[in-house]
């Protein structure tokens, strides 16, 4: 169930070092910011959020301030912004909004630090990122989306780490993927070799890089085939039943899924799936387990949205 939440002021300075004031409408223009605000430009911090209701507590403790008196671009009622992690997402109409920092050290203790011995911005504001522009005006609906989970894509290929080969099921993947919400953060392509594969794998999972990897090629009787074994090497629990189930699903399509070896498991807080190599096997295993994985990602990363007792 999506959160949504209310628009209550919007506040810009056109001039840095100047107080933001309270403005009834905005144009948030792709990539920079609200059109006209000082602090808007190609960098991370385009736009920043407060919540509403952090402002009412800070007032009820006698605080006398105005809307954008903190430096906030938005404030907005129904959301603990800070407890939100980096990568999550809000619409406001047509208008798409990425976290990308909570908190912001304060160099200089301003105006109402020196008032209050305390200013809530530090702690309690958020920065984002304009994905994609519109307009919004107070009053406006803010909706909290899903978060997109990461995807990183590894292909097992000497001749495609050669270039001696165009891949073709690495795009398959990318495709299935975003269209299922999903954000693709990597694709490489590596040797059939074990020891690098499982370096990779290792690496991903414990850099937290991502939150899905899904391998292709490896997986069959080739005496260089060793994407499974470059799995099991790095992963601490076996999942067994994700690939059990695809070569069941594909078996309606050819007997060879039987020769499939393809594993699954985690690693910390990151799954890993091995899928075939050839684009069509892809899509019929992808498509066909995309679901569950994303309801094991709820559980896996621990979202509070999957409850397998209700399922």
């Amino acid at each position: 169930m999506k959160k949504t939440g209310k628009i209550t002021a919007i506040c810009i300075s056109e001039q840095k070092g100047t107080q933001k004031h309270r403005i009834e409408k905005a144009e948030l223009r792709e990539n920079h910011g609200i059109v006209g605000d000082a602090h808007a430009g190609n960098w991370h911090r385009q736009v920043s959020l407060l919540s509403q209701e952090k402002v009412d507590e800070f007032r009820a403790r006698g605080a006398k301030v105005d809307d954008g008196a903190f430096g906030e671009n938005i404030l907005a009622t129904g959301f603990d912004f800070r407890t939100l992690p980096v990568g999550t997402r809000f619409s406001c109409g047509e208008i798409l909004l990425e976290m990308t920092q909570i908190g912001k050290e304060c160099h200089s203790h301003c105006a109402i630090f020196k008032a209050m011995g305390d200013c809530i911005m530090p702690r309690e504001g958020v920065f984002c990122r304009v994905l994609r522009g519109g307009t919004m005006q107070v009053g406006d609906e803010l909706v909290q989306l899903p978060l997109a989970y990461r995807v990183a894509i590894l292909v097992s290929s000497d001749k495609g780490a050669r270039g001696e080969r165009e891949d073709l099921s690495g795009p398959a993947i990318r495709e299935i993927a975003e269209a299922h919400g999903l954000q693709v953060v990597s694709y490489s392509i590596l040797p059939d070799e074990q020891e690098q594969l499982s370096q990779e794998l290792a690496r991903i999972c414990d850099e937290d890089a991502a939150d899905l990897i899904l391998t292709s090629g490896g997986t069959g009787f080739s005496p260089r085939d060793c994407m499974p074994e470059a799995t099991a090497a790095v992963t601490e629990r076996q999942v067994p039943g994700i690939t059990e189930a695809m070569r069941i699903h594909s078996l309606q399509y050819s007997s060879r899924s039987m020769l499939s070896r393809a594993a699954a498991g985690i690693r910390k807080r990151t799954l890993i799936v091995n899928l075939p190599g050839s684009p069509k096997a892809v899509r019929e295993n992808l498509e066909y387990a995309i679901d569950a994985l994303i309801h094991g990602l709820e559980m896996l990363r621990g979202s509070g949205s999957a409850d397998c007792a209700r399922s």
